[in-house]
């Protein structure tokens, strides 16, 4: 299967606010989550050449993180890294997919920052107006993108050897795969085998 078709997802979902919000040479981001959509949005960032910060909170993600192309990499259990990092970041993109406090990460943003939620489609989490107020900060949303937008990222990331990393396996194999989504062993996406069951047949 051409590396391109497992990005047709991912890469346009992460890609899509970048292009939006105008990522540029040299601004911080952050991607909260280093999973399915993350691991693809630290290299789309990473290319731009913005500085690139993962939370995640699993450690043994930390050093693939920095593989991908993030300058730091935190725990975002970790309560004195995560306050170090307040106020210093113009841009950051939550991938994971359900709802969680959110509050510790619009903390994070400088003035005029964004955060936007591309994972979490459920309500969000421990959102202080007050917070939003001071700092002119913003929460954002988006989601997918057009075909025009979609054979863009194709484009970009072909020229750029950018691919989704993941794990082939066969149909029979789902109900395993849902195990390695939930305890977050999976690196980083699962891609179905569809023609290993006919060639079983």
């Amino acid at each position: 299967m051409p590396p391109w078709r497992h990005l047709l997802c991912a890469g346009v979902t992460t890609f899509s606010p970048m292009q939006h919000w105008k990522l540029e040479r040299g601004q911080r981001v952050g991607v909260v989550g280093m999973g399915g959509l993350g691991h693809v949005a630290v290299q789309l960032a990473a290319a731009r050449h913005a500085e690139v910060t993962v939370f995640t909170t699993t450690s043994s993600k930390l050093g693939d993180a920095k593989r991908l192309g993030a300058t730091d990499a935190v725990l975002s259990t970790d309560a004195a890294a995560m306050k170090a990092h307040a106020g210093k970041f113009d841009l950051i993109i939550s991938t994971v997919p359900n709802g969680y406090p959110m509050q510790a990460f619009i903390d994070l943003l400088k003035l005029n920052g964004t955060l936007v939620n591309v994972g979490a489609m459920e309500p969000l989490k421990e959102v202080k107006g007050l917070h939003l107020a001071i700092g002119r900060r913003a929460l954002a949303g988006s989601i997918i993108g057009g075909i025009a937008e979609t054979q863009e990222v194709v484009d970009y990331c072909a020229a750029r050897n950018i691919k989704a990393q993941v794990q082939l396996i066969r149909p029979d194999e789902i109900n395993t795969a849902f195990e390695g989504v939930i305890d977050k062993s999976v690196r980083y996406r699962y891609v179905i085998d569809f023609a290993s069951s006919k060639r079983a047949g």
